[in-house]
């Protein structure tokens, strides 16, 4: 097949991922995390790129105190090395386990964090278990900065889910939540049934059609649900019930982090009080 062909048909897929990413810590409660990833990875025929991302010693040194050469920093920093080297078995154990073709496993080093970043700025795809996302555990700072700082794709692994299933995509019209639909068009594309859901904001009535439109720009056949005003979160929840969604896409803190931190918000809310599969982009 020549390369204008190639192109094309990836084209035709709705750029389909080729690099799906998922860092892992070797806890038990990453397991689903890894099986979901699998999935996505397979569904794609994208590689699997697991990233066992460490307690990084270069963050703890500051807290050690001048040189670190004491008795006790350094029998700190050997522990933290033990810790770590068998967290590593665990989560190479664990990445054993895993039934994809293509699959890699790369142990992050120090500077962990710029490490983590490079990696997730060469993957098309992050995704993070429940743990990490509800702020809790060793890689909820990860998520944090993979989802803000970097501006990536995150799939959040709650529960098993239909990758064929049904979709439902929140939409308000705003940066954040049109930037998280964009994004989500090859997942979609896998969908056997997309709902776009949305209440007013305000005294405007959501124009769901106008998002309805862009998708069938990409061959996508969408609905509209049309929800009532209220609590969003409760209205968000209760659509993705009553049209039994396998996952939902929506956007991340479209007002400051701070303020969503302090005053709570709709991505606040997703992320720490419903079981929801999420794809989310800021």
């Amino acid at each position: 097949m020549s390369d204008a062909n190639t192109q094309a048909q990836g084209l035709a897929q709705g750029q389909a991922w080729s690099r799906i990413s998922v860092p892992v810590s070797g806890t038990a409660g990453e397991a689903l995390a890894l099986e979901l990833a699998a999935q996505l990875a397979k569904a794609f025929q994208a590689q699997l790129n697991v990233l066992f991302t460490p307690p990084d010693p270069a963050e703890l040194a500051p807290w050690l105190g001048e040189g670190f050469m004491g008795t006790v920093q350094m029998a700190t920093m050997e522990s933290l090395k033990t810790a770590a080297e068998e967290s590593e078995l665990a989560a190479r154990a664990q990445f054993a386990a895993v039934e994809c073709p293509g699959k890699t496993f790369t142990a992050l080093n120090s500077p962990v964090w710029q490490d983590l970043a490079m990696e997730t700025r060469l993957s098309d795809l992050m995704v993070f278990s429940d743990v990490s996302a509800r702020g809790q555990g060793m890689l909820s700072e990860a998520f944090q900065q993979v989802l803000m700082e970097e501006r990536t794709g995150v799939f959040i692994a709650r529960k098993p889910f239909n990758i064929n299933g049904t979709a439902v995509v929140a939409w308000d019209g705003k940066e954040p939540s049109s930037r998280a639909a964009r994004r989500a068009v090859p997942l979609l594309k896998k969908a056997s049934r997309i709902v776009i859901i949305g209440a007013p904001v305000g005294d405007q009535p959501p124009e769901l059609e106008r998002l309805a439109a862009y998708y069938a720009a990409h061959g996508l056949k969408a609905e509209v649900d049309v929800l009532p005003k209220g609590d969003v979160v409760q209205a968000l929840t209760a659509a993705a019930e009553r049209h039994k969604a396998d996952y939902m896409v929506a956007g991340a803190y479209g007002r400051s982090r701070l303020r969503e931190f302090a005053f709570g918000g709709t991505t606040r809310a997703l992320l720490q009080h419903t079981q929801l599969n999420l794809y989310m982009a800021h």
